[in-house]
């Protein structure tokens, strides 16, 4: 007996219509997207697609013919408005394939009447590849990141598509969540075997971005290295430096995400720029999001630290201040060179208000490349181009016009001008030349509207337009040659059968019936009074005028065509002009901030060294400046080397005193002077910190099962795991989550850690007055608090920090502040007077012995696992070839 055939899956295109079997294939090759099916006027929706793209959209969803004898869902939105339903769809985490419709009908019924027009995917739209003004935010960055771990190695890489800029970042496991945070992608790759790992899922959600997982054998090297090569059209992979094996990787699942979007369509990409962990300072998510470096707490801009300070006046620039402030260098020479260029704008002031004004016309060039390049381009792009380099040499003989000979400027901003001078780049100029002269000045969004190359530049072109637009003029001038060459009173006339024709009375035709005229006038019709002829001349023009708009459209878009292609091939220089010009107008920029507010340039070395004087908070001292009300400044002093201050400061004070601010200015101050911008102080030494931790504020994480408190040891004990001797920490109500007893035990302990384990710069704000001993009891503490004092029963702030510790909190007097009834507040006094005078108060805290004398000797060095169980962690053991987990195990028995 036979056994049974498996059962066939079902054709879904089985018995359909043209149209729909084209719908079918387009699906078929792409899932998981949903289909934009070109039709005339409209992009339509099938089946499911339809009813997502109905209830994310809110668009009505109706149904249109059958297929397997069941209605087809069907949704629509015209093809004119199709970016705001895009970008719709696509802030909702869904991706959309294009199918656009790749020949005009007219086109299709040449080969049939029942031909169908050809359709196909011309690109895959997700968060990462967006590239149209219309879709992204003008001063902020889009990128696309890819994530790959391997041999225990990880590296993070990124694109942003819109302008090219390609990124990778060697780093750890460990050190995925603050590389990401830095990015702040809008999507991100990941080989699907890592969603196993923990670690690398903890780092994805905190990175915010859309999490995109791709098939695991994506990521393997090889592969990964085919496609790179390809990407960039090289044969080795040798002029990009030495990249790791994770490295390739994670660049290799970006091509490859490339490869499938794009359809095809190569963007202009700069050469992966290299970067290391060593290279900027690690800010993990949590500090970020505290110190609201980018984003307020609730989200916006507004109420950032970028918001506070950015003065540029250009898209890019403000998109390189925020690429700046997100990773701050560590390199004090490097963030000479920045700072150097700010001083000098500060001081030239003249020179620094005419170059913003320059940079106003500067356009946004490296993303108009991206999308001449990526073929969705327009001749606006190239007319920004054109504006762009215009404005560049005029920026440049700005500079050459007033520069005084005894005052060079520093090397960034010569670097810059080098970069922008088209007679140091020959095919800049000569692009430039070829647009002023080629593109006209009305120019529209799209090259098949026309319209947009300049008279003269093509005499084709020219002729096309004269006929399009001046037939009856060139009629009539044909009408009265021939009716002088012939002696003949004549006319030419057109109607829709014969076209253009020339006509005359039956009496005067009779000299065109005969020779030699008969030779230049053809005969074509003859009425009861007119006779009707024609020539080659005039059939030629009725042609040449049937045709006359059909091809000047088709040589201004093969003008278009050659332009862009231009563009691509000297890209490189155009996205160097265009970093210039970026790099100019945020230290412009920042010099006009700095004197607006009154910043100071910071000295930043290798020390460990944070001396801070007038220090204020840039946001904060905004905001109280607006209500009308001075900011308090204060200094601050830690020495992580101990030499010449103390290294830990607990500070004290009544709520609203200001200590959150204190803590958080100090903490920016770093931020702002490792970006290479001024900082609003007096004066502010610094020595380089490596990384930057925040745990302020309250708040939990009830998703993944925490609590306030939890939360706040969870970021403690990466606090307590990671900082160094160069870190800087700042701590606010470590504890308060928990019993009283138990948050002062967990307070004192990390204190004293913070002090005898990691030796780094910190700042401990508390409510535990308690903790004031360690000032006699730890070498390197000291204690500091913020003021306030009563006067006539009420509590008046004076938010200056000072040394010593507080005497008290003042909650109650704060409460009345805040309004709680005054039978509330005056049962409070009662109870706390008892309390106070009744209580015992912690046993003996003096009689503790130091951490030190407790720890246990493997823990002194460091908290957490052992180097050993972190190696064993890291290791990736399915993907390591024999010889690497030969290699894995000799570094494991060292490590012991």
């Amino acid at each position: 007996m036979n056994a049974p055939s498996p059962t066939a899956v079902p054709d879904p295109a089985a018995g359909a219509s043209p149209v729909m079997a084209q719908f079918f294939e387009a699906k078929a090759r792409q899932p998981d997207a949903l289909v934009f099916f070109r039709m005339g006027d409209f992009y339509e929706l099938f089946f499911e697609d339809a009813q997502k793209a109905s209830a994310a959209l809110g668009i009505t969803l109706t149904a249109r013919g059958q297929h397997a004898g069941q209605p087809i869902p069907m949704a629509g939105v015209p093809a004119h408005a199709m970016e705001a339903y895009l970008a719709k769809l696509v802030r909702a985490g869904f991706k959309v394939a294009l199918c656009e419709q790749l020949e005009d009908p007219a086109e299709a019924k040449k080969r049939g009447s029942k031909s169908v027009v050809r359709r196909d995917v011309v690109r895959v739209v997700t968060p990462g590849t967006l590239t149209e003004d219309g879709l992204l935010d003008a001063r902020g960055a889009n990128r696309l990141a890819a994530v790959a771990v391997r041999a225990g190695s990880a590296a993070v890489a990124s694109v942003e598509l819109s302008t090219g800029e390609v990124e990778v970042l060697a780093t750890g496991v460990s050190g995925l969540a603050s590389a990401l945070a830095a990015l702040g992608p809008s999507e991100v790759l990941v080989p699907d075997r890592l969603f196993s790992d923990e670690a690398v899922n903890a780092a994805l959600k905190l990175a915010g971005g859309f999490v995109q997982p791709l098939p695991q054998a994506l990521a393997e090297p090889s592969a990964s290295e085919a496609r790179l090569k390809r990407l960039y059209g090289v044969d080795t992979l040798d002029g990009f430096g030495q990249l790791s094996g994770a490295e390739i990787s994670a660049l290799g699942l970006i091509a490859a995400h490339l490869e499938t979007t794009q359809a095809g369509k190569l963007p202009a990409l700069s050469a992966p720029r290299r970067a290391g962990e060593a290279d900027v300072m690690a800010i993990d998510p949590a500090t970020r999001a505290s110190l609201e470096i980018e984003k307020a707490q609730s989200g916006a801009r507004d109420g950032s630290l970028l918001s506070a300070i950015d003065r540029t006046v250009t898209a890019p620039g403000a998109r390189l201040l925020a690429a700046r402030l997100a990773r701050p260098l560590l390199d004090p020479a490097a963030i000479d060179a920045r700072l150097d260029a700010v001083a000098w704008f500060c001081e030239q002031r003249g020179q620094r208000q005419r170059l913003r004004e320059q940079l106003k016309g500067l356009g946004d060039m490296a993303r108009a490349l991206s999308r001449l390049a990526l073929g969705r381009g327009g001749p606006r792009d190239l007319g920004c181009l054109r504006d762009g380099l215009v404005a560049a040499e005029a920026v440049v003989a700005l500079f050459a016009q007033t520069r005084d000979p005894l005052i060079n400027p520093p090397a960034e901003i010569a670097g810059a001008l080098a970069a922008l001078n088209p007679d140091l780049h020959a095919d800049l100029l000569a692009y430039r030349d070829l647009l002023c002269a080629g593109l006209g000045a009305d120019l529209p969004a799209l090259a098949r509207d026309g319209g947009y190359v300049a008279p003269g530049v093509r005499p084709e072109l020219d002729q096309a337009r004269a006929l399009r637009d001046d037939s009856r003029r060139v009629i009539a001038q044909l009408e009265a040659r021939l009716a002088e060459e012939s002696g003949v009173a004549l006319k030419v006339r057109h109607n829709a059968v014969l076209g253009y024709f020339v006509e005359c009375t039956a009496k005067a035709a009779e000299p065109l019936m005969q020779a030699p005229l008969n030779a230049t006038f053809i005969h074509r019709q003859t009425l009861a009074n007119q006779v009707r002829f024609t020539t080659v001349e005039l059939a030629e023009l009725d042609a040449k005028i049937a045709q006359a708009a059909e091809r000047a459209l088709a040589i201004e878009v093969e003008t278009f065509e050659a332009w862009r292609e231009a563009a691509c091939r000297i890209a490189a220089d155009i996205q160097a002009a265009a970093a210039a010009a970026a790099s100019l107008d945020v230290a412009a920029a920042n010099a006009e901030w700095a004197d607006d507010v009154g910043a100071s340039r910071p000295v930043v070395d290798r020390s460990t060294a944070f001396e801070a004087e007038a220090a204020r908070h840039p946001v904060v001292e905004m905001a109280v400046r607006r209500a009308g009300e001075p900011f308090t400044p204060n200094d601050c002093r830690l020495d992580g080397a101990g030499a010449v201050a103390a290294r830990l400061s607990i500070v004290t004070g009544p709520n609203m005193a200001g200590k959150s601010t204190f803590l958080r200015q100090n903490a920016i101050l770093a931020v702002l002077a490792q970006s290479g911008c001024f900082v609003p102080a007096k004066k502010l030494r610094l020595g380089v910190v490596d990384r930057l931790f925040s745990r302020v504020g309250a708040g939990d994480d009830l998703a993944r099962g925490r609590s306030t408190f939890m939360l706040e040891m969870v970021e403690t004990a990466a606090i307590l795991t990671q900082a160094t001797p160069r870190s800087l920490v700042i701590l606010d109500e470590i504890g308060r989550g928990t019993a009283t007893y138990d948050g002062l035990a967990i307070a004192w302990a990390c204190a004293e850690a913070l002090h005898e384990v990691n030796r780094c710069r910190a700042l401990f704000a508390t409510h535990y007055h308690e903790l004031a001993v360690l000032e006699g009891r730890l070498a390197y503490v000291a204690n500091l608090s913020l003021k306030a004092k009563e006067w006539n029963g009420d509590l008046i702030f004076l938010h200056e920090a000072g040394p010593g510790p507080a005497d008290r909190s003042y909650g109650v007097q704060v409460a009345k502040l805040a309004g709680v009834p005054p039978a509330v507040v005056s049962r409070a006094k009662d109870v706390l007077e008892r309390l106070e005078r009744e209580a015992a108060g912690p046993a003996k805290l003096d009689d503790l012995p130091l951490f030190a004398a407790v720890a246990e000797p493997e823990a002194t060095g460091r908290f957490g696992p052992s180097a050993v169980e972190d190696a064993l962690k890291a290791l990736d053991v399915d993907g390591m070839s024999p010889r690497e987990a030969m290699d894995a195990l000799y570094r494991l028995k060292g490590l012991l």
